[in-house]
């Protein structure tokens, strides 16, 4: 009996996955537990294993598309078994309208594209799937006078100016897809057609065209992974619900810096940051304020008994916020071993989902880039975020002297519903005295 496989849930944020890769193709053997694809999630890229053994008869969706949680995406059976009205159920796509007299226009983000001038008329239907096999010789379907064109396929076809008509389609049934229109704007100029003066013009990523006088820039549209669609998402959900408010002080960086000097001579394999330093004194600091150490849930505040920080890493595409659990009960030692490991693991998609959900607090850092000073946006439902710029030396009055220190700019954005301006002054009175004075940490 044929196996649906069907988009799952990775994540416990996931709505919707992107397939970035097929581990299997069409007609291979395929077992019960073994990899079958990667899926790209709102965080990370997780494997999505096989829940029944045969071959894999038919893939439903190609990779770099995406697929809300539940939808049918490929189906493994026997060889010779009929897996037509299985595949039946697939959800058809939105149908792209390709009219024959309507002007050709820049579509909108969520409107099926218009084909270009002249075109004849298409409409996108799905064709019905069949047990997995193409046919011989792919050629335009054509219906009435009508032309089978996926939506994407149509919006690029609108772009660049070229007739459909032109264009023998590879997809089932002669479906136009993607890529028999991406063949003919690169390999077969003379069908198509230069675009309309003051029409937007698309170009290849890594491409560039000359710049033509009068005329709009030339551009390029690429798919929103499913990161970059979270983070959306998350800051809509963020700057507008809660009331931030954001609080600055100037900390002496010079006691900090020495210490990691002397740390790292004596331990070289360590290689010690700044910025674990500033993790550990965020964790004791924490502890000497749980009002901080809190965030906002709907009928109550909730106040966490040990300080679980995550730190902002930059990531392809997106930014994503790895845990050091227990922060406040670790050593610096061990601080900046986790945090090199989560930041490479967070670089090639590879953590879970509990190694980047459930932070109480977090802390940027945009010091390396030469950032002297910026408000972070909180991430919910934590109470605050750390927002931590550069370190650079500046002169200073000191003993009624002027001299020159290692300064820096941190600033806290804060929750109003979780955590009041005296509260969080107060907190980062702390942080500046312990991280001043490292030597606190010890006591």
């Amino acid at each position: 009996m044929a196996t649906q496989v069907i988009m799952p849930k990775l994540s416990p944020t996931m709505e919707e996955g992107q397939l970035s890769r097929w581990l299997k193709k069409e007609g291979d053997t395929v077992s019960m537990g073994e990899p079958l694809a990667e899926i790209d999630t709102d965080k990370a890229t997780m494997e999505m294993q096989a829940l029944g053994s045969g071959v894999l008869r038919k893939i439903l969706i190609q990779e770099g598309e995406s697929a809300p949680l539940g939808q049918l995406i490929a189906i493994i059976g026997e060889p010779d078994e009929d897996i037509s009205a299985l595949a039946n159920q697939a959800a058809p796509a939105k149908p792209a309208e390709v009219a024959t007299s309507a002007p050709a226009s820049e579509p909108a983000a969520e409107e099926p594209a218009e084909a270009p001038r002249d075109a004849a008329p298409a409409k996108t239907a799905e064709p019905a799937q069949g047990d997995g096999q193409q046919p011989s010789e792919p050629k335009p379907a054509e219906s009435g006078g009508r032309l089978i064109v996926s939506p994407l396929a149509a919006r690029m076809a609108a772009e660049a100016g070229v007739d459909l008509r032109a264009v023998t389609g590879s997809g089932p049934g002669g479906r136009i897809i993607k890529r028999d229109v991406e063949g003919l704007i690169s390999g077969a100029a003379p069908a198509a057609k230069a675009a309309p003066q003051h029409q937007l013009r698309a170009v290849e990523p890594g491409a560039r065209r000359q710049a033509v006088p009068g005329q709009p820039s030339t551009y390029h549209d690429e798919p929103i992974s499913e990161m970059r669609r979270t983070i959306a998402k998350r800051l809509v959900t963020s700057l507008g619900p809660i009331p931030h408010f954001f609080l600055t002080v100037e900390i002496e960086m010079d006691r900090a810096a020495e210490m990691r000097a002397g740390i790292n001579a004596l331990e070289p394999d360590l290689k010690l940051s700044l910025n674990d330093i500033i993790i550990k004194c965020a964790a004791a600091a924490l502890l000497q304020h749980p009002q901080v150490n809190a965030s906002f849930q709907d009928k109550a505040v909730r106040y966490y008994d040990h300080a679980d920080i995550g730190v902002a890493v930059a990531i392809e595409d997106g930014l994503i916020t790895p845990i050091i659990r227990a922060a406040d009960q670790k050593s610096l030692s061990e601080i900046a071993g986790e945090v090199r490991d989560l930041a490479d693991r967070a670089r090639n998609r590879k953590l879970r989902p509990e190694e980047y959900m459930g932070a109480s607090f977090s802390i940027s850092n945009l010091g390396m880039f030469g950032i002297d000073e910026f408000t972070a946006v909180i991430n919910p439902p934590e109470g605050a975020i750390l927002a931590v710029g550069a370190m650079t030396p500046k002169p200073v009055v000191r003993d009624n002297q002027v001299v020159v220190r290692q300064m820096m700019h941190v600033t806290m954005s804060c929750d109003h519903r979780v955590i009041d301006g005296a509260t969080g002054a107060k907190f980062l009175q702390t942080f500046k005295k312990i991280l001043e004075n490292p030597l606190f940490l010890v006591v």
